[in-house]
């Protein structure tokens, strides 16, 4: 299955109509390289403020055979209403002004270098609220794509969910995610924009707790992001995948994983109504063993392919990505 939707606008493509001037954009395209989720995650504004009231579709109208000089009766569908909230980050850079004009001429470097750091940690915080956030423990961020897909079962969102196995606490997941605003989508305040948001304060005092003063140049960060998920059968999740099996590059679990993942395939809608841009995300321990397994051509599902001078692995042609934030430590999911 190729990705598709190249038409939905994503973080860096939204930033280089926006900005002009490149300095936000830039940010932006630093955000992508540290995580390469945001590559696929497509954005949209919310529609009730700070929160995006959603419909979902539970049941479909059913017809009615019909005898001759008899009536049908009236069908339609079965709808729900969810409402997504979203989460606001945010972080302070200073920068001593006296290290800024030792610098010279290369103080805005400087200044760049260290907003890099800033936004590589918020993006870090943004990719793992992306999956694990759950607003019943932390009610200020949004919630995530794992309590909602936290239950193995046979309907609802429970039957998008592939159990791998594993009954230990070393677990983690892949999962399978087709992004467009008809099926899952990130989401930033009504009014607000997409993305991190650097603002230069310039310079001012900064006094310490012992009453001692100097300058610095002050740089403010903030983030408002949230998630909806309005067709969760454009989902997929292998969960309880045994790490400990996989890095004993067992070919039993490693042959165990790629069936899982056919069966998840087999889950996503997007085989029969293609709806937007599809990709898999993991982390390095499951990336490595696929990877592997590519150039071991051990399953003819896995492809390696050279884009922009990178090598990536597709699987089923849908393009598998990187996710730090997906951790090994995931408890066994029932």
């Amino acid at each position: 299955m190729a990705t598709v939707g190249q038409n939905y606008l994503d973080l860096a493509d939204y930033y280089r109509k926006q900005d002009p001037d490149g300095s936000v954009a830039d940010v932006i395209e630093m955000l992508a390289e540290i995580n390469p989720i945001l590559d696929d995650a497509i954005t949209q504004e919310c529609n009730d403020g700070s929160s995006h009231l959603t419909t979902t579709r539970t049941g479909l109208p059913q017809g009615t055979w019909r005898k001759l000089y008899q009536g049908v009766q009236p069908s339609k569908s079965a709808t729900a209403q969810v409402k997504d909230t979203t989460g606001f980050l945010e972080a302070y850079s200073e920068v001593d002004n006296k290290l800024i004009k030792l610098a010279g001429g290369n103080g805005n470097a400087l200044r760049l270098d260290e907003a890099e750091t800033f936004v590589e940690g918020m993006s870090n915080q943004m990719a793992s609220a992306m999956f694990y956030s759950d607003t019943d423990v932390n009610p200020e961020q949004y919630l995530g794509l794992h309590p909602r897909f936290d239950k193995l079962g046979t309907t609802g969102s429970a039957s998008q969910i592939i159990d791998g196995g594993g009954t230990s606490t070393d677990n983690t997941s892949v999962w399978f995610i087709v992004w467009s605003p008809k099926t899952v989508s990130l989401l930033y305040p009504k009014g607000s924009s997409a993305g991190v948001q650097r603002e230069d304060l310039g310079k001012t005092t900064k006094e310490l707790s012992s009453g001692a003063m100097y300058e610095v140049m002050r740089e403010h960060f903030s983030w408002d992001m949230g998630l909806t998920v309005r067709d969760w059968r454009y989902i997929a999740r292998v969960c309880n995948i045994d790490v400990s099996d996989l890095n004993a590059a067992g070919a039993s679990a490693l042959d165990a994983l790629i069936k899982n993942m056919i069966r998840a395939y087999y889950k996503l809608r997007q085989r029969k109504v293609r709806n937007g841009r599809a990709a898999i995300y993991c982390n390095t321990t499951v990336k490595t063993a696929l990877h592997l397994a590519a150039m071991d051509k051990a399953s003819n599902t896995l492809t390696i392919e050279m884009m922009e001078g990178q090598e990536v692995v597709k699987f089923l042609g849908i393009p598998i990505r990187e996710v730090d934030a997906l951790i090994n430590t995931e408890s066994r999911i029932t």
